[in-house]
């Protein structure tokens, strides 16, 4: 079976990539593909040093942009919501009241900050458990490939 991990990256992986090394370099945390909720998964989920919760969507190209149309709902389950994509991408097209990131492969940088629209307690307390459980679970899996949930 082949692993996940000898495939080649496709290009928005390459942005999610540069942006979770960036991200790293400050002091948060992120997991790829995450689920806050049953039925939207995010391209990356970010945890800060403060507990803070950022969603970003990492887009390749303007019709990987026109074909999503999940990301409104996205909002409401983090504190800051986040655009990355590469410097050549037009950026015109994203909405301006979004923070917005340019990234490659190996790094990043926040062009515009995304405005604080801060997650509620109990929402806050559900996430950071559920962004745990998840990350503890995708390294289990890591090291033991053979016995997954």
């Amino acid at each position: 079976m082949e692993s996940k991990l000898t495939k080649p990256l496709q290009p928005g992986q390459l942005i999610a990539r540069g942006v979770a090394r960036y991200l790293r370099s400050l002091g948060y945390v992120s997991l790829e593909e995450f689920a806050p909720t049953r039925g939207l998964r995010v391209d990356i989920m970010v945890l800060g040093p403060k507990g803070e919760l950022w969603i970003i969507e990492c887009k390749s190209s303007r019709a990987d942009f026109n074909s999503d149309n999940k990301w409104k709902n996205y909002l409401e389950w983090s504190d800051r919501f986040f655009w990355a994509v590469n410097e050549d991408f037009p950026t015109k097209i994203l909405p301006a009241e979004n923070g917005l990131i340019i990234a490659d492969a190996y790094d990043a940088h926040i062009l515009r900050n995304a405005p604080l629209h801060p997650v509620a307690t109990a929402r806050r307390k559900s996430l950071i458990h559920k962004f745990a459980t998840k990350a503890a679970n995708r390294l289990h899996n890591f090291r033991d490939s053979e016995f997954t949930i």
